[in-house]
């Protein structure tokens, strides 16, 4: 089956993305197509670089890299969420020289979602 995966959740403080990284791993495990993963909402927070996660916990920024880096499963972030949070690319404008948005991650639109939903069998949200 192929799936496309909402995340609304933040990084850190809810459940919700960390869920949706261990659910993404075990549909790579199972042999399942994951065309992509949507950050929207507070979940945008999630590809946030400036985030710093203490030595004894799980770094889900950079698990949500490897999964990109090792799967090649497309990290979508929506642009206007991503705005209304902080999250800039490089040379976003004249005041910021170096953006916060994670190299893994691609700044992109709800018509993105939309082709993602379509072409998949299954959207989860978490």
């Amino acid at each position: 089956m192929k799936y496309t995966v909402l995340v609304t959740g933040s990084a850190y403080g809810t459940q919700n993305s960390s869920t949706a990284f261990l659910f993404c791993e075990s549909l790579i495990k199972m042999h399942h197509v994951l065309n992509s993963v949507f950050f929207y909402c507070d979940g945008v927070l999630n590809s946030n670089i400036i985030n710093k996660t203490p030595s004894d916990e799980f770094d889900l920024i950079q698990g949500w890299q490897v999964l990109y880096q090792k799967h090649d499963v497309k990290l979508y972030v929506c642009t206007t969420a991503a705005e209304r949070r902080g999250i800039v690319e490089d040379n976003y404008t004249v005041h910021y020289k170096k953006g916060n948005l994670s190299p893994c991650f691609q700044l992109s639109g709800l018509l993105e979602l939309g082709h993602a939903i379509y072409i998949s069998d299954r959207i989860i949200q978490f």
